[in-house]
């Protein structure tokens, strides 16, 4: 079975497996609750795989704040 994106790929991009997961969930749930619409096409139905996928894509950032991220 083949993942995409790969943990690798997205771990090149993020800092740690903790932020990526805090990413993933957080644009998940704005797909979900409808407030940003994916930002393109996706082949999956499963916002976390969307959110995923924009996050290999570069089209998902983060900043560190010292309350959290945002």
């Amino acid at each position: 079975m083949v993942i995409y994106p790969s943990i690798d790929s997205l771990l090149s991009k993020i800092d740690s497996k903790y932020t990526l997961v805090i990413l993933a969930a957080k644009r998940a749930r704005e797909i979900v609750d409808g407030n940003r619409p994916p930002a393109e096409e996706s082949a999956s139905a499963k916002p976390v795989t969307i959110a995923l996928e924009e996050i290999a894509q570069d089209k998902i950032t983060f900043k560190r704040t010292r309350t959290g991220i945002k």
